[in-house]
């Protein structure tokens, strides 16, 4: 498909509806809208537009549209496969200044926000006031609405679910600058296809999201996290299923071996307490009520010390504990890009239950390609993230290497019943082993989905299919 490229009339008509100062080209526009933040797919766009309400998405679309001119929706960046890089050209659609949270509704338990919400926000927007809104990507200061149009998981996923299951109502505009509200505050909804649910995980290829309707529930009164030494990679992953159906059902749970925390003390200058062991798992759980917490995590720790041969179990309940371990836990991808001269990463998913096999074939593929491949991982839904280092490669054999070792760990998941991505997307780095690994009506049905949104294929052009 053959796209127009943006001329000076078109930016006369951007700058008449979003006013002079959101509208920037060629060197005015920042680097960083020409890349995410891993910076593997690169390509700048040929005119930026900062988003500054519906009326004027609504008219750039149908213009876009009728001119054929793609439009490439950006929120904070953050995320990893080339979702917001406009690899066509075209516009840029920067959601950031809509960022309003617009209502909190606590009869209904649902918070109603603009696009560009930081996630650090809205946490603390509901929490005092005694409310909680589940997801928790690692990455805070991503906005609401990439974490919408990726499905973002997180790591209390466990317990919570993605995204996806926390999103009550959209507010979009199609292609061609139609509004449509999908959904709502009901808290079910049986009214024919649920085409909400196609928008949630969609990276912007169907619907720009002007407003989203969250749902809320009253916050757990106490959450202590527990930390689980084990002598092997290989225990610490058998351990983590029967950790899971083991009484209460944990929030999170981590999985890490010891060389993950050393890249974060390196990065952050902190040691770490009980570093010293080959694998961890980190558990945390939470509950309405103090005594529930205590009692939850009493049993969960003798049970993994007597039967799942846990080391110890060590509480993360002080301040200076949790703030320890979590940093470094939220460090883990810096540390890993800190510690290399450039990364790629695989974020496959699995049944729980052939992890140990996996990350085993992962330690082969490491030792047969001769690339450093650190890895951790939400082993409590069977998400990991493994990291391809080039360390001192040319450039030459560092795409011939992660192009051998991206083939090989797709098709070894494949096989272990798992799937391309957990919660990073598809985007552009990753479509390729979408392709490969997904049934050919399947892929028929997802190309008529996005055909039926937009016919011509503006939104976020070549990415997902």
């Amino acid at each position: 498909m053959t796209f127009s490229t943006v001329n000076r009339d078109d930016l006369k008509a951007f700058i008449e509806w979003f006013g002079g100062n959101n509208v920037l080209t060629g060197d005015t526009i920042d680097e960083e809208y020409a890349h995410d933040e891993l910076k593997t797919v690169h390509r700048r766009p040929d005119a930026l537009l900062k988003a500054t309400d519906e009326a004027a998405i609504r008219r750039l679309l149908a213009y876009a549209n009728e001119r054929g001119i793609p439009v490439t929706v950006r929120g904070s960046g953050t995320g990893l496969v080339g979702a917001c890089v406009p690899v066509e050209g075209g516009v840029v659609l920067d959601m950031t200044p809509m960022n309003k949270i617009l209502d909190l509704d606590k009869d209904n338990l649902t918070l109603d926000v603009e696009p560009g919400v930081l996630l650090l926000d809205i946490a603390e927007h509901v929490e005092k006031e005694g409310l909680f809104y589940a997801p928790d990507p690692g990455e805070k200061t991503a906005t609401i609405g990439g974490n919408i149009a990726t499905n973002a998981g997180g790591m209390r996923a466990v317990k919570y679910g993605v995204t996806r299951d926390w999103v009550l109502g959209l507010r979009v505009v199609l292609a061609d600058g139609t509004a449509m509200d999908l959904g709502g505050k009901v808290v079910k909804n049986s009214s024919g296809y649920s085409l909400k649910d196609l928008i949630v995980g969609s990276e912007g290829t169907l619907a720009v999201i002007v407003k989203a309707t969250l749902k809320l529930i009253p916050a757990p009164a106490k959450a202590i996290s527990l930390l689980m030494p084990f002598s092997s990679r290989e225990a610490a992953l058998v351990a983590a299923p029967k950790l899971i159906a083991h009484t209460t059902l944990p929030t999170a749970v981590e999985f890490m071996e010891q060389d993950m925390w050393k890249y974060s003390e390196s990065f952050l200058g902190k040691n770490i307490p009980h570093d010293e062991h080959a694998a961890y798992l980190l558990a945390t759980y939470d509950a309405t009520t103090e005594g529930a917490v205590d009692e939850i995590v009493e049993c969960a720790s003798a049970f993994a010390v007597d039967k799942l041969d846990a080391h110890d179990v060590y509480l993360i309940d002080t301040d200076d504990r949790k703030q320890s371990v979590w940093n470094a836990r939220g460090a883990f991808l810096e540390a890993v890009k800190a510690s290399t001269t450039e990364i790629d990463e695989c974020d496959v998913v699995l049944p729980r239950s052939q992890l140990p096999g996996y990350l085993s074939f992962i330690q082969d593929l490491s030792e047969s390609t001769d690339l450093r491949i650190p890895y951790f991982g939400h082993v409590g839904d069977g998400n990991l993230h493994i990291y391809l280092c080039r360390d001192d490669l040319d450039e030459a054999t560092w795409k011939e290497k992660t192009a051998i070792a991206f083939d090989a760990m797709y098709e070894e998941a494949a096989k272990c019943q798992g799937l391309v991505s957990g919660e990073h997307g598809i985007g552009y780095a990753k479509k390729t082993y979408l392709r490969r690994h997904s049934d050919a009506r399947q892929l028929e049905l997802m190309e008529a989905v996005k055909t039926a949104f937009d016919p011509k294929g503006i939104l976020n052009p070549k990415k997902i299919l």
